[in-house]
Parts: C-alpha cells; structure tokens; sequence
C-alpha cells in the first residue's frame, strides 16, 4: 500500500482518478492499493519564539537565534491571540494514521521549493522515516500524470531542494522575527511595523523611486525640427556630431530656426539597413505577471492565482516557473500545441501559417531548464473561461506562437540633410523611420513597431546629392522628464534583477537567480506590502504610504534594504540547490547578519515618528489651522488638531460617490480633483460627473465641464 500527498484536494482528486483510487473517504480517497490524501499549502510551519520560552517582545530577548528550530501546526490569528488552526490540526491527524497504514510514500506536492516544503515539514513533524519516492511533472493532464507515476523519481534526489527551502524559511524567520521586533520596541511599541528579508529592499525600491520622481526638477531644453516633402510629408531634427542636438536656451535654438526658414537642404548621407528583430522568449511567471498587469492591469497576485487555476484545469502548464526555456523533449510536443492553437479562434489564422514554417528554437535550450520548463498551453482545449482566464490563457498560448515564429524583418532608413547658407551652421537635420518588411512572430498579436513618434514615419525614396525646399521649420518646447513610478509590472522587473536596468530577455533571464524572491513569492510580497500599508496605488502606478516611507527612512541606510544584497542570497539559496554552497554556512551568515542588523535597529530608539504611522496619516498639513496633519478615515478626513477646534472635515461620501484616498489628498493637496464619475443627484436620482473643488471657505462644491 501507498500513501500519495498532494498540495490540495484539487490535485488529489485528479491523481486519484489515474490511479484508480475511486472509494471516497473522510479527507482521502482509496483503492486499487493506493491511498491518496492532501495538504491544504502549509499545514507545518516553522514555531514562533514562544516556542522557544519568548512570550512576550522585550529588548532584552533579543535577537532570537534559535540553536535549532522547531515545528508547529499552521497558527491562526484569533481574538486572544495565535492558535493552531483547526483544519490543518484535522488534516495533519488524518495524513498520520494513513501513513500508519503503508509501506511508502509518493509526494505529489507542487514540484517545486515550496511544494517540496510543504511535504518535507509534514514528515519531519509526524516524524516519520519511511521511504519516498518523487511525482515530478509540470502539467496536470492525464498523460503527464501517468508517465510521471510511470518514472517516479528517488526522494533523497530532492534534498538539496529541500535544504535550500529550509533556508529560506529560516532565513526569513530569523531576520522577520527579529527586525521585526527590534522596529517596533524602538518606536515604543504603539503599532507593528514590518521589515523582511525580500519585502524591505523591495519597499525601499518603490521609495527610491517615488522621492527621486517627485523631487525631480525638470529641466527645460528646445529641439528645432524642419518639414519636407517628396511625394510625402516626413520631417527631420537638428543634430550635432551625430547626435540629436538639446539646446539648453530658446535664443540659440530660434536663431537657427531663422537661418533655416525659406532655404533649401541637401541629402549628404543616406542608410539602408535591414535589421532582423528575434520573437520574445516563452513566459515564465514573472514575465507572465508582467505583461498581464502592462496589456490588462491584473495584478501580480491576480495573475498567479487566474494561472493556477487554469493549471489546475490542465489547460497550462506548472505556472510557478522560473525558467524561459523548454527541453528538446518538449520542444517535440509543440507542433502538436500549434495545431491545437488552430482550432482556438484568437490564434487560428497565426496557428495555421506558423505550422507550415520552420519553428525558431531560440527558446529551446536544455541546459537553462531548471525544475520546470517555461509555460506552455496543454494539449487540451479550453472550454468556457472566465474574462480573466481568457486574458491568461492568451497570453500564454499568443506567446508560445510569437517565440517560435519568424524573426521581424524591419528596414532601417536613416537620411542626413545638410542646409544650404553660408556660413555653414554646425547643425545637419536627421530624419529616421522604421518600415516593417516582414512582420513574422509580431503577426500573431498584430502588434505594431513600438517606437518613438518620430521613427514611425515613412521616408521617401531619395539619393545622395538630392535637395529638398524646407517647407516648415519650428522649436519643439521640452523638458527632461523623471523615471517613471513602478507599476507592478514594472517592479516585477525590477524585482527580477535586484533593481538592475537590464532590458535583454537573454541576460534577465542568466540574472534570474540574483533577484529578490522567486518568481512564485514575489506576488505575495507585493501584496504584503499592500496588506501593511507600506504601499499604495495611484491608477497604475505604486508610491508608498507616509508609513512605508517612515520606515524606509530608518532603514535606508542598513544592509536590509539593499537590493542587491537580498539578490546575492537568493543566488545561495539557488547555490544550495545545485549543491555548490554549504547551507550550514548560509545559515551562519543569516544568524551574524541578523544579530548586526537587530543592534543597529534598536540603537536608533527614540528616532522614529510614530505620528506619521498611524492609520489613515497622510503626512498633509491642513490648509484650513496650517498646524495639524490631515488623517483619512472610513468615513471622512479631518484635521489632527480637532481637539483645538480646527473643524475642517472632507466626507469620504459625496452625491452617493465614495471617494479614494487619492481624490481626496488631490482635493487638499491641489485644490481640486479631476472628473470624478459616479455622482448621483439628489433630486433626479440621476447619475453625473464632474470635478470637485476645495473653496476658499474650505468647503467643496462641484465644478462642470462646459461642454
């Protein structure tokens, strides 16, 4: 008799099916000499510090470096405190009698460093030592489980993956807990304040954004550019040494605007380039996240939870993939795939030309699969999907044909005008455009070149020594603009290379393992902070919270808030997972860094402003008393200094509109808000729109467009 234990009931059920384990029991299923039961995720986890005789948050205690740790059942955050929670209590009873009644166990957790965690921390808290084997497949349908069944895979395989889990739940224990702790006794204990090991240098990557973006100070600059015609109108810029030329002031830029006006340019220098644009790599879940927040706006969590369901109704492939390449063995499986995507009505038409061509392999590759090979639709036909599940599935199946598609064929024109008047100016004018010939894999979503407006146009057929009259010319007003905020597509990015710009598919994707968290945790840790109220949304973009940024302040300049430095231990942890570094040694490291890190913390008592952290602190002064911070509530934002009588009140509902937080800090801040939808009127019980303003009386009243 055999024991199999699957993450979830989901999963179990579906294995069980193939197994033919049809007798349905209270938490397991049996027959045909299997049992198969579940977890629900983690029903083990590491014990907190009471465990350990901490009871209660004291400097003294700290930091908390445990000889060894112990494990608990899953805690629950009640009304008197922590408790075990009562299905993972039941469940973890039940998988110890059934392990009572076999010889051997299949793991059939998520394949991955987590699933791996899940099954290893059941063991070792039944403390059971009997053998183990490895269900290792990357889909759900009934063949990858069969075969996976059929090439079960020895469990001593998995303990590096093992080892490098533990790590880093020890690793996030150790600096969790204790900085944790050490933050907020320094603060005098008045409200929790989080640090972590990935979730610290990934705020204080939005912080260093949001200040550099707002402090920005544009600097104005002038481009002078000129319109001609042959046939066709296309215009062209003022460069210097080859170069598009800023010129700092307006005088000098409308001094060459008039030598220019009314005159003639020749053709000095003309280019032809035919350039070859390589289809995108397949999706791993990062790059999934990202181009599903950028093309629909889902979030990262969104994203990773729509993914795992359409995994689980084995349409997708194991979506918790770090990897952007596939296997020769697969690759084999994916003319198959294409003739499927034929029948799928978004793709049919870029399906049945791609089948007839040679597939580009630049995404195949063996030696850069790791656990998991890059995500790729199954064999089988989705039926009936949800909005969301449809915006995932093609996206991945949209990719799958765009990376094994034809390069993009684009010609490069580049023409270089000189102008015509004596003295000859430093100045020439450039005009570029970018003319795809053959559009290969960018046919599959019918996307156009994405470039800069002045690439976009056509250029005429023209020949060294040709001139042109200068039908227009004028000076382009500008300024330098900041990096933009993150958005979470584009902190997913950030994330991926420890807040290194790295654009290449190729390098990201050899960076991969110096990133901060995994591409299965790094959702989680987005929405950590959002839980905590570290960050916030404005639209798309993330800025943080006064809170967040009043924690980022203390910590800006200690190791924890490094990006790079989380990225070189996620490195380890993957090291430990090739077994080329020692995870006694990595866990040294932690418990140094973090007994360093726990002193430096509560050296700075006394320093932090716990009036900017509490609930609802926008860190705005009020307009009305000039001497409180406005404090945004459930039902209206008011002035901290009420209890001196300053009255000035904003009501979070107005005409039946409840407003954001971002509306309302616009209405202090600017004096107004933009459009606002979703009025309704009093007297005509119909819906309206308008903008809301903050008069000199500190009232608000609603302003109309004209129109």
């Amino acid at each position: 008799m055999k024991l199999v234990i699957a993450e979830k009931p989901s999963v179990g059920r579906e294995i069980a099916k193939i197994l033919g384990a049809d007798t349905v029991r209270s938490g397991y299923l049996e027959g045909n000499g299997y049992l198969v039961t579940w977890a629900f995720g983690h029903l083990v986890q590491l014990s907190g510090p009471e465990e350990y005789g901490f009871t209660t948050w004291s400097k003294e205690n700290l930091p908390i470096l445990p000889e060894s740790f112990s494990l608990s059942v899953k805690q629950v955050k009640g009304k008197s405190g922590y408790s075990n929670d009562e299905g993972a209590e039941k469940q973890i009873k039940l998988i110890g009698q059934l392990l009572d009644r076999v010889e051997r166990i299949v793991v059939a957790t998520d394949a991955g460093r987590e699933g791996e965690l899940i099954f290893r921390f059941i063991y070792e808290y039944l403390g059971c030592r009997k053998p183990f084997d490895r269900l290792w497949i990357s889909s759900l349908t009934e063949k990858a489980i069969r075969d996976g069944i059929n090439e079960l895979k020895p469990g001593k395989d998995f303990d590096p993956l093992y080892h490098s889990a533990r790590c880093r739940a020890e690793a996030d224990w150790l600096v969790g807990i204790n900085a944790t702790q050490a933050l907020t006794l320094s603060s005098g204990n008045k409200g929790l304040l989080s640090l972590g090991r990935v979730q610290t240098p990934t705020l204080a990557m939005i912080c260093e954004r949001y200040l550099a973006n707002t402090g920005f100070k544009a600097v104005p600059y002038y481009l002078v550019k000129i319109g001609l015609e042959k046939g066709i109108p296309f215009g062209a810029i003022a460069i210097k040494g080859g170069k598009v030329h800023h010129f700092n002031n307006l005088p000098e830029a409308q001094s060459l605007e008039g030598r220019v006006r009314g005159k003639v340019v020749k053709l000095k220098e003309l280019e032809k380039e035919e350039q070859q644009e390589q289809p995108p790599l397949l999706y791993d879940l990062g790059s999934l996240q990202q181009d599903a927040n950028k093309r629909n706006g889902l979030s990262a969590e969104a994203t990773l939870r729509i993914a795992q369901e359409l995994y689980e109704k084995k349409l997708i492939t194991y979506p918790r993939t770090g990897s952007r390449y596939i296997g020769e063995d697969v690759f084999e499986t994916v003319p198959g795939l294409i003739r499927n995507a034929m029948g799928y009505e978004p793709f049919a038409q870029p399906a049945a030309e791609l089948i007839k061509k040679k597939l580009n392999k630049r995404s195949v590759n063996d030696g850069k699969v790791t656990d998991h090979h890059a995500l790729l639709p199954t064999e089988n036909k989705p039926g009936k999907l949800s909005g969301d599940e449809k915006i995932v599935y093609d996206l991945v199946v949209g990719r799958m044909l765009e990376s094994f598609g034809e390069a993009c064929k684009k010609m490069v024109t580049t023409v270089v005008f000189e102008v015509k008047i004596e003295p000859k100016p430093e100045f020439d004018f450039m005009s570029r455009g970018v003319q795809i010939v053959y559009p290969g894999w960018r046919s599959v979503w019918g996307v156009k070149e994405e470039e800069d407006g002045e690439d976009n146009q056509s250029i005429p057929a023209l020949s060294v020594g040709e001139e042109l009259p200068v039908k227009e010319v004028f000076t382009e007003a500008k300024k330098t603009k900041p990096q933009p905020l993150f958005t979470e597509g584009t902190l997913l990015k950030a994330m991926e290379t420890a807040g290194r710009e790295v654009d290449d598919d190729e390098l990201r994707a050899a960076m991969k393992d110096c990133g901060l968290g995994t591409p299965a945790t790094r959702a989680a840790v987005i929405g950590k902070l959002f839980s905590i109220g570290y960050i916030d949304r404005q639209k798309k973009s993330i800025v943080p919270t006064p809170k967040g940024l009043e924690v980022y302040n203390l910590v800006k300049e200690k190791s924890i808030s490094k990006p790079v430095l989380t990225g070189e231990w996620e490195k380890k942890l993957e090291d430990i997972r090739c077994e080329i570094y020692s995870a006694g040694t990595f866990m040294n490291e932690i418990s140094e860094y973090t007994s360093v890190l726990t002193k430096e913390i509560l050296e700075q008592s006394g320093t932090i402003n716990v009036s900017a952290m509490q609930p609802g602190a926008t860190g705005i002064g009020c307009p009305k008393c000039k001497k409180g911070v406005i404090t945004i509530r459930e039902k209206a934002a008011g002035c901290s200094e009420y209890k001196s009588g300053c009255a000035f009140t904003i009501w979070r509902t107005i005409a039946s509109k409840k407003l954001t937080d971002t509306q309302i800090q616009a209405l202090i801040q600017k004096g107004k808000t933009g459009t606002v939808k979703g009025f309704v009127s009093s007297k005509t019980n119909k819906p309206f729109e308008a903008a809301l303003i903050l008069g000199s009386d500190y009232k608000v009243s609603f302003v109309f467009d004209k129109k």
